[in-house]
């Protein structure tokens, strides 16, 4: 029996009391449409933090974090095709749906409510091996490291998806007015689509590092997470899960703003003012996961948009140490295991 190293949840719980643990796991054998990889690399998210913590109810006991997966093919199960050994791959958090339920038929299979997820439902890459169907698998874009493509993946992904929720302009956006809430993984990448369609960006943050790499990347302004932007906003993301800014970020908006609420969790949102808040028409959108068609599309933009990913490198068994500074906001940018 060939063993693997990997971290499992043993039981959710504050990143400070230990909830994960590094064992020695079989390596897992590919079953029927299915890839084994051997991950290169593997991102740090927020949702794995709130997988660790209990944010988000247990689906799979003893998972193993982990859904921005860079990695080589080692081998598949039956039935698949068009795939060599040694091919450089991504897995992301989206790795199954039914295929044929009303959304998956209209071309919403992100809510597909017989949907899957990578480190969630599944043992993910926050280890030596992970498996994954194909049909899920992406091909990566050219010009990147391994370090470099493994927040694409699902921070950058999900930023583009939360773009399009707040209504980014399908052509050029010269002059769009776009608040960022929180500047972490996600947002640091989302901000860098909505600059080069031509977007004004102000990012609210509460840590100085975050701050400074938004001005670098070419934000407006750049100031406290609960701070008024120096304009009102035709659009805002909320990357924070702070439900508590979601009235910050709305009467921040001009008359008929859009707010789009990028995250999985997100604590309480307290009561709105209606006539402060809401009035105006303006609207609230949540993102729900993405669709295979948003990874395609964001990931095809990156190949012929350079983006300046800014990464903290981690060891695989420095894996708690990484997502407790993630909760802490100890670094800038995304957190890469390697």
């Amino acid at each position: 029996m060939a063993l693997m190293h990997a971290w499992q949840v043993d039981s959710p719980g504050p990143i400070e009391s230990g909830p994960l643990r590094w064992v020695g796991k079989e390596i897992p054998n590919p079953g029927p449409g299915e890839l084994l990889i051997r991950v290169l690399a593997c991102g740090v998210c927020r949702t794995d933090l709130h997988v660790t913590e209990g944010d988000l109810p247990v689906h799979h006991a003893h998972v193993t974090p982990g859904h921005e997966v860079v990695g080589v093919v080692e081998g598949w199960g039956a039935g698949v095709t068009g795939f060599a050994a040694g091919d450089r791959v991504g897995v992301a958090w989206l790795r199954h749906t039914c295929g044929v339920c009303t959304y998956c038929l209209r071309g919403d299979e992100n809510l597909c409510p017989n949907s899957l997820y990578t480190g969630w439902d599944a043992d993910g890459g926050y280890a030596e091996f992970v498996v994954a169907p194909a049909d899920f698998v992406y091909r990566l874009p050219a010009g990147y490291d391994d370090e470099q493509l493994a927040p694409l993946l699902c921070a950058g992904i999900i930023g583009f998806r939360a773009l399009k929720r707040a209504g980014l302009p399908s052509g050029r956006a010269d002059g769009w007015r776009l608040g960022i809430y929180g500047f972490g993984g996600s947002a640091h990448l989302a901000a860098q689509v909505a600059l080069a369609a031509g977007a004004r960006i102000h990012v609210m943050t509460r840590e100085s590092e975050s701050q400074e790499l938004a001005l670098a990347l070419g934000a407006a302004s750049a100031q406290g997470a609960y701070a008024e932007p120096p304009e009102k906003l035709d659009a805002a993301v909320l990357f924070a899960p702070v439900g508590e800014l979601v009235p910050v970020a709305l009467r921040a908006l001009d008359r008929g703003g859009v707010l789009s609420i990028a995250g999985i969790y997100l604590s309480d949102v307290p009561m709105l003012n209606y006539q402060n808040e809401l009035f105006y028409e303006k609207q609230v959108r949540s993102v729900t996961s993405n669709t295979r068609a948003d990874g395609v599309e964001f990931l095809r933009f990156a190949e012929q948009h350079p983006l300046s990913v800014t990464t903290t490198r981690y060891p695989l068994n420095r894996a708690d140490r990484a997502l407790a500074d993630l909760k802490a906001g100890a670094f800038a940018g995304a957190a890469v295991l390697l």
